[in-house]
């Protein structure tokens, strides 16, 4: 098989597991916070930079490359590994989320979605069948089927009307899709109501693909209602598959979220903080670009082996660099974060591993900046 998905440990006391999922492009270590690479690059980082930060899979973006530069010249360039030169796993989304996101150009009929291209203005469709076609030219290793990002406010008719075509839309994404080198993972939907969330887990494990993600959450929704929605989803997905909860990856998060047996994370959150000076440590997030670093001569995070903090690039040059207005600050911050989150993954696993995760989670999540 190309495809396969190990549970190395289970915690006893938690629903957290570590694992390994193995894809033709290598395999990954799960808990895993995977990096997201757009417009088939992870913003400011090399693909040689993601490897010495040992970033194990990286997710590029459907919808934006269907538009620019387009799955057919991905797919004759040799798809996206060769297009942008890296050599480990990645996965593409379905291109649904920013579909949807996209509501007053959008028209959503049981066949596909009609909207417009942000860039040109230009008419585009999407239907499942399409999805899977543009994700099969892109080539990576892991390929989302296309749903409906349902917005959290959504009335329980629609949500129900919305959930049940995300089924249909699954099935046909199951049906169109032939190629062994990629894995197809299904969504979970749901909106904000158990019994829709727990129909569609139920819909969606019984298709029996390689994996199972769970979408439409941290959409605006207190954590407290994402949280209770993966405690009564995540049970009834199969324990013995890849579980991914879509669009999520603060460092609280990841935590609850392996703590309630995820083991897939993505979030743009750790590239964005890190071009407005926002640093990830533990107990939360500083801004260098604040005053009070203006003389601090210390790195962001001692016990940190990013680039920036084991080189010894002091807050205060970092902080010097965002008011001069350079490049290289955004660089450095955006490399910290994201080695950052791969790395408390990394320190999630071994804990599991050492059966003490609910101590370190507990730990963790305690944490406040003074």
């Amino acid at each position: 098989m190309e495809f396969s998905f190990d549970v190395i440990h289970s915690c006893k006391r938690s629903g957290a597991r570590a694992g390994v999922l193995h894809t033709p492009h290598g395999d990954i270590e799960t808990p895993v916070y995977m990096p997201v690479g757009t417009q088939a690059t992870v913003k400011a980082m090399s693909p040689h930079e993601m490897l010495e930060m040992e970033a194990q899979i990286i997710l590029a973006n459907t919808y934006h490359l269907n538009l620019r530069p387009t799955s057919e010249l991905v797919k004759a360039a040799g798809g996206l590994h060769e297009f942008m030169r890296f050599p480990k796993p990645m996965l593409t989304d379905s291109g649904g989320f920013q579909v949807f996101s996209l509501a007053d150009s959008r028209k959503i009929t049981e066949e596909g979605v009609k909207f417009r291209s942000h860039i040109d203005g230009s008419p585009q469709f999407f239907s499942p069948e399409r999805s899977i076609e543009i994700q099969n030219n892109l080539g990576a290793d892991i390929i989302m089927a296309f749903d409906e990002c349902i917005p959290p406010k959504a009335d329980e008719q629609y949500a129900r009307r919305s959930t049940e075509r995300t089924h249909r839309w699954a099935e046909r994404c199951k049906e169109y899709h032939n190629n062994e080198k990629q894995a197809l993972f299904g969504i979970c939907q749901g909106g904000m109501y158990d019994e829709l969330r727990m129909e569609s887990a139920k819909y969606i494990n019984d298709m029996d693909l390689i994996g199972n993600a769970v979408g439409g959450l941290s959409v605006g929704e207190p954590k407290e209602v994402m949280y209770h929605m993966l405690d009564i989803t995540v049970p009834l997905l199969n324990d013995q598959k890849p579980r991914y909860l879509m669009g999520v990856g603060s460092p609280d998060c990841l935590m609850e979220g392996t703590l309630r047996g995820i083991d897939m994370f993505d979030c743009v959150m750790q590239t964005r903080m890190g071009r407005t000076a926002a640093a990830l440590v533990d107990g939360g997030r500083i801004n260098l670009k604040n005053e009070k670093y203006r003389w601090d001569f210390t790195v962001i995070d001692e016990d940190c082996d990013c680039y920036a903090c084991r080189n010894g690039f002091t807050k205060a040059y970092i902080r010097h660099l965002f008011v001069a207005k350079e490049i290289l600050g955004a660089r450095l911050v955006t490399a910290h974060n994201l080695r950052y989150s791969i790395r408390l993954m990394q320190r999630a696993r071994q804990a599991i591993l050492e059966d003490r995760f609910p101590e370190l989670a507990a730990e963790y999540l305690s944490r406040k900046i003074k």
